[in-house]
């Protein structure tokens, strides 16, 4: 199992063969676990997101596509909703959540200790801090409340006083900075 790829894995942990998974929880656990810690601030939420995460992988029909990015960067977006979804709940029931902004480049970078992975995480965070500086800092606050926070495009409106539409647009306008500073950074 050691020798294959995290693609070929994930397509034997969808045809439900167990030491895939297993062999999948081994070498990103530490990483779902980090970053769940981070966004929770609770050992006992993070370890209830990581048995989540790997749940998730064992039971989702849709799996990942090699052809769209790296299975890291797949299984992190995976922990990252399962986590805002987790944040969520936690906010409607305590109606307070004690959530520091999150800086991309804590988020991608772990212990593990497979080089290749640590780079390659090392150099998305490096990109996208790169790609920040052509932000506003009401479009990086609005990024990091809505994808690290979680909080919704009208409770952000909300929150900073201003129009939906307004909150709409400049989400709008930045992920197109984003994408664009991205794009070039991946061509280049």
């Amino acid at each position: 199992m050691r020798n294959r790829t995290d693609g070929e894995l994930m397509k034997l942990v969808m045809a439900k063969h167990h030491p895939a998974l297993e062999e999948l929880y081994d070498r990103y656990a530490k990483l779902v676990y980090s970053f769940a810690l981070k966004s929770m601030k609770e050992e006992q939420a993070a370890r209830e997101i990581v048995q989540l995460v790997f749940t998730r992988l064992w039971t989702t029909e849709k799996g990942f596509d090699a052809s769209k990015g790296a299975f890291v960067n797949w299984v992190i977006t995976v922990t990252r909703n399962i986590t805002i979804d987790c944040l969520r709940k936690k906010r409607r029931l305590d109606q307070v959540i004690q959530f520091e902004p999150r800086e991309w480049e804590h988020t991608l970078i772990s212990s593990d200790p497979d080089p290749e992975s640590v780079m390659s995480r090392k150099w998305i965070g490096e990109q996208i801090q790169e790609a920040y500086v052509h932000l506003s800092d009401s479009q990086i606050q609005l990024i990091d409340m809505m994808y690290w926070q979680g909080y919704s495009l009208s409770e952000i409106a909300t929150q900073t006083n201003e129009p939906l539409g307004t909150i709409k647009s400049r989400l709008h306008q930045g992920l197109k900075i984003l994408r664009k500073h991205l794009t070039s950074l991946r061509e280049g």
